[in-house]
């Protein structure tokens, strides 16, 4: 559990004094949340178009909602401010350009996008340290995050071999490889442990 006693808004917006640490969640049977999967290769000889639709990234009740995400190279990523207190979103890219700004208003949003792929960009607030949130940029739309039970799914992925990355903020990075046929479809299972 977090506190939230230093600012006496968080503690009203959240309806509690504490908050759960969200940095490893589980589910039934020991499924772990907010795992961001997606396959590791650069995907030549095929097109994507951009969305052209944003992912939002909220602050709402002193977090960040979804807490992991992903969205594509030059899609809107649209950050929202839904508390009526001060936020401020920094991403700290290491390829991407980092950013710093101001959401002190409930309801204010702005756009970002990113130029080129990394997993992941890492988002905090500098007035609630304890808000934290990850962004995966791909060149492709095959990915995801793992919900409450642990699974996503990649759908239409065409036929081939791919490596598929399974990235953790606390528990690392997995991979494994996996070959799928036309119209076929393979589950694979990942195994973290704590360090």
């Amino acid at each position: 559990m977090m506190r939230l006693d230093g600012d006496p808004k968080c503690v009203s917006e959240s309806g509690a004094g504490k908050q759960l640490d969200e940095s490893i969640l589980l589910g039934p049977g020991q499924s772990l949340q907010n795992v961001f999967v997606y396959v590791k290769d650069i995907l030549t000889g095929h097109a994507f178009p951009v969305p052209i639709e944003p992912v939002v990234l909220d602050q709402d009740k002193c977090r960040y909602t979804p807490r992991v995400l992903g969205v594509r190279v030059g899609q809107p990523l649209a950050i929202r401010n839904s508390d009526p207190l001060l936020h401020n979103v920094r991403a700290d890219g290491r390829i991407n350009q980092s950013f710093n700004m101001s959401t002190p208003l409930e309801g204010m949003s702005f756009n970002r996008t990113f130029a080129t792929r990394e997993v992941m960009v890492g988002f905090k607030c500098d007035v609630h340290g304890w808000m934290r949130a990850y962004v995966g940029v791909l060149e492709h739309p095959y990915f995801g995050t793992t919900g409450a039970d642990g699974r996503v799914v990649l759908n239409n992925l065409p036929p081939g071999t791919y490596t598929i990355e399974a990235w953790h903020e606390q528990l690392g990075v997995k991979t494994q490889q996996v070959t799928v046929g036309a119209r076929e479809s393979k589950d694979v299972a990942f195994a973290f442990a704590r360090r």
